[in-house]
């Protein structure tokens, strides 16, 4: 079943992607959902970041290492996630526990607003990278048409 879903949402994005070379938020919350385990308490958080995406104003991947992300959504909106040059999470003795910890925009306007974490869930970023992969691929392909 889990297949079949990853397949349409390929297909869709792919689709979506021949009038667009840039994956849209919508789009791109849609691939890493796809590529997301079950949800988890928390993970171990060393204090660095390894980058992150906003996917709109309710969600993040969050990578804590390069091959190690995380899809974290919020209690809520979180403003500013689109322009903040910088993020911070909170932990408590290196982990980052749902329903407890956040994630604040950093440097995107004067009110800074703390996001609490309501749900995380692990990322499969090789197939995210394939899928990202395979979608330009075939938006140049339509490009060409």
């Amino acid at each position: 079943m889990k297949s079949m879903f990853v397949a349409l949402v390929v297909t869709l994005l792919a689709g979506a992607c021949a009038t667009d070379a840039r994956i849209r938020d919508a789009d791109r919350a849609a691939l890493y959902e796809a590529h997301a385990g079950a949800p988890v308490n928390s993970f171990r958080y060393m204090g660095s970041l390894n980058g992150w995406t906003p996917l709109g104003d309710g969600a993040l991947a969050l990578w804590t290492r390069p091959k190690q992300a995380y899809l974290l959504t919020f209690n809520g909106d979180c403003p500013d996630l689109d322009f903040a040059q910088a993020i911070s999470v909170s932990s408590q003795f290196q982990t980052v526990s749902k329903n407890f910890d956040t994630v604040t925009a950093l440097g995107s306007g004067s009110v800074v607003i703390p996001c609490r974490i309501r749900e995380i869930r692990p990322l499969d970023v090789a197939a995210i990278k394939d899928a990202e992969r395979q979608m330009r691929a075939d938006a140049q392909v339509s490009e060409r048409k």
